[in-house]
């Protein structure tokens, strides 16, 4: 007796092109959403160690009389003989007299996922702390010197992310959604949104970070904002 056996059919071209364009089509309908959430992600994160340098400045204002800067170097390398290089020109350097001063033992609160910067390893012995890369926030100075807590609690202590690294105060979009991270000298921490022309507006100014006048979070002419950028990587 003659078994029938029905053939088994596959996949034709056309079926498999349109599974094919079904799934290219859930997939940029999800991707930017995917996008959006990293990047939410990230600025989360940065918040939460702009919150924890806020703490170490505070303490170390509280020992020091202001926050980092070159006259502070010199004493914390007096008091703390440490080896570190405190004194410099970059970010790096002055967040790393918390570090020399004990107020933080941790490089990951100084870490922002921005272009070129890389997660720091925690290694502080010598020249390994805060290397190229692992700072990803500016601070903010009055020329070469560091303020205090006794200005405007609405001044910028540190900022994130800086476009192309620049220490001009303009900002880049990209790393988190077109939110700057702000550290006030108050310690609260904000996001701002960055406008077209990569900038940020602050209480009272409307010409950006740097921007001084009687209108401005700086108050006059006697304070002059500077901003020390990170140590990158290269592209």
């Amino acid at each position: 007796m003659k078994t029938n056996h029905t053939a088994r059919r596959g996949f034709t071209l056309v079926e498999l092109l349109v599974v094919i364009v079904i799934i290219a089509a859930l997939a940029g309908l999800t991707a930017p959403m995917v996008i959006r959430q990293r990047k939410k992600a990230d600025q989360t994160e940065a918040v939460s160690n702009a919150r924890q340098i806020g703490l170490a400045m505070f303490e170390f204002e509280t020992e020091y009389g202001s926050y980092p800067d070159v006259n502070t170097a010199t004493t914390v390398r007096d008091t703390t003989g440490s080896p570190l290089n405190i004194a410099g020109v970059n970010s790096n350097d002055y967040f790393r007299q918390l570090i020399a001063a004990n107020f933080t033992q941790s490089e990951k609160i100084f870490y922002a996922k921005v272009p070129n910067a890389r997660k720091p390893d925690d290694n502080i012995l010598a020249v390994e702390a805060l290397r190229q890369g692992e700072v990803g926030f500016g601070y903010l100075l009055n020329g070469v010197n560091g303020f205090n807590s006794s200005g405007n609690p609405a001044r910028p202590l540190a900022v994130t992310p800086l476009l192309n690294n620049q220490a001009n105060g303009t900002f880049d979009p990209d790393p988190f959604d077109a939110k700057a991270i702000v550290l006030r000298m108050d310690n609260s921490v904000t996001s701002i949104t960055i406008n077209q022309q990569n900038a940020i507006r602050l209480a009272g100014n409307n010409s950006g970070l740097l921007t001084n006048g009687p209108d401005s979070v700086w108050g006059g002419t006697t304070v002059t904002p500077t901003l020390a950028v990170p140590n990158m990587r290269s592209n």
